[in-house]
């Protein structure tokens, strides 16, 4: 028993290093799919149903039921982003009265373009880490443990961003440790739960005109951030009706956060304009759906087949609320519930060597009317080649690569509540974003 408790406590410390960074999201929206490699190989299309190693506990709870002997995951995503920024319209307003030096007449009227640049790569290169712990307990009871990463997203503008006064960064982690507990009925069916505590942590930034030549060195410096924590849960099945062929159900439930934290807008001495510490945001993570059925066509090749869908509408806006309920900021998102299919196979060459591939189709959340500088993505294909080495029984490297393409997409933004009402801006541009995933992960079993 000493030495079971030993392993444990070896695991959780190697779990612990799971999320330590956060970047880009290789899904739709700003959810994360970096918590296996393994699975990352063949485009996660097996992701509920083809158990390889402790990472199932992610992809599906129940699986753990098929794992033979304890067993210790790690790994990490390595994304390199790239972004190109085309066809920029960046326009700025006055009210017509201000302009003359009077009062405010309602009338705005051009002043010309916002100065600026947009240099692109707003997200650049991260690291994002996972960890995984999975043991039998006796024939029909496993125990699992995960710290990774669900969703997080960051984007970081450049001071002289053209579209700053919409948001020059954003960043968002959320942070999980999920328990699991999994129940092996028979050699068919299997029943999985886990219990998830969840950390968020988000910073919000842009930029307000001081004056009326919207220059950015006189800009006012407006942040909000704060964190929370909350609970949430998931559950799987695993169905193998025929030795062949195993089917997967996985469900995570939404989460709900009220972040609090402090604003503050500064100028650029540093004095402080405005600030507020009792700052708030709603934030609602959304559940997710996924199916997956793993066929194994012959001894040595399995196909695999998934289906994603995330519902995506229950991010509506971005509302930072102050002291007494006052409107800090309102940002609108009208997200759409979206939907992600993957396809993917696994080759077995010898004891020693698995060659994986896949592709994926993903849906964006976001649509024409209220697509923002903060998440500026559009439907997504994703390419990915894998390979798992096993030099001995114990101890398994997998590795990964995944090329993900975003189609080309417009911003269309504008304000007309700044420089107090009496002026606005609009943004325009076209978005072209692309990724390359490498990861690589090993599992260790006892």
């Amino acid at each position: 028993m000493p030495y079971r408790y030993h392993r444990l406590s070896f695991a959780i410390a190697v779990a612990a290093l799971g999320t330590a960074a956060s970047g880009p999201a290789f899904a739709g929206g700003y959810q994360l799919n970096e918590q296996s490699v393994s699975s990352q190989g063949y485009g996660h299309a097996g992701r509920s149903s083809n158990v390889h190693d402790a990472t199932i506990v992610f992809g599906n709870p129940a699986g753990m039921s098929f794992l033979d002997r304890a067993q210790v995951t790690a790994g990490a995503t390595y994304l390199d982003v790239q972004n190109d920024i085309d066809n920029v319209t960046a326009t700025r307003t006055i009210d017509s009265g201000v302009a003359s030096g009077g009062a405010p007449s309602g009338v705005q009227v051009p002043l010309g373009d916002v100065p600026g640049g947009n240099e692109g790569d707003m997200v650049g290169s991260k690291v994002i880490p996972f960890g995984f712990y999975a043991q039998p307990i006796n024939d029909r009871w496993s125990f699992g443990l995960g710290v990774y990463a669900p969703f997080g997203s960051k984007t970081d503008y450049e001071s002289d961003f053209q579209g700053r006064y919409f948001g020059d960064y954003t960043e968002v982690v959320v942070t999980t440790v999920q328990p699991t507990l999994a129940y092996r009925f028979n050699d068919q069916l299997s029943l999985g739960v886990g219990v998830t505590y969840n950390r968020v942590d988000g910073e919000l930034r842009r930029q307000l005109p001081s004056e009326a030549g919207f220059n950015s060195g006189t800009d006012i410096d407006s942040r909000v951030e704060g964190d929370d924590e909350a609970w949430g849960y998931n559950i799987g099945l695993i169905y193998r009706p025929v030795e062949s062929t195993t089917l997967g159900l996985t469900y995570r439930s939404k989460v709900d956060y009220t972040l609090e934290g402090d604003f503050e807008a500064t100028d650029p001495l540093g004095n402080v304009v405005r600030a507020d510490n009792d700052a708030r945001l709603d934030l609602t993570t959304p559940e997710t759906i996924n199916f997956s059925i793993t066929q194994q066509m012959t001894p040595d090749l399995k196909l695999m087949f998934g289906a994603s869908w995330v519902r995506w509408d229950r991010f509506n806006e971005i509302r930072v609320t102050g002291a007494g309920g006052s409107t800090i900021t309102q940002e609108q998102q009208s997200y759409r519930n979206a939907w992600a299919f993957a396809v993917g196979g696994e080759y077995t060459v010898n004891p020693q060597w698995v060659l994986r591939a896949g592709l994926t189709l993903d849906e964006t959340p976001t649509n024409d009317t209220y697509r923002s500088v903060r998440i500026p993505s559009d439907d997504r294909r994703i390419f990915s080649l894998g390979a798992g080495w096993t030099p001995i029984p114990e101890l398994t490297v997998d590795v990964a690569y995944s090329y993900l393409t975003e189609r080309r997409t417009e911003i269309s933004q504008e304000r007309a509540d700044l420089l107090n009402g009496a002026g606005g801006a609009t943004y325009e541009a076209d978005y072209k974003n692309e990724a390359h995933g490498i990861g690589a992960q090993l599992t260790y079993r006892f």
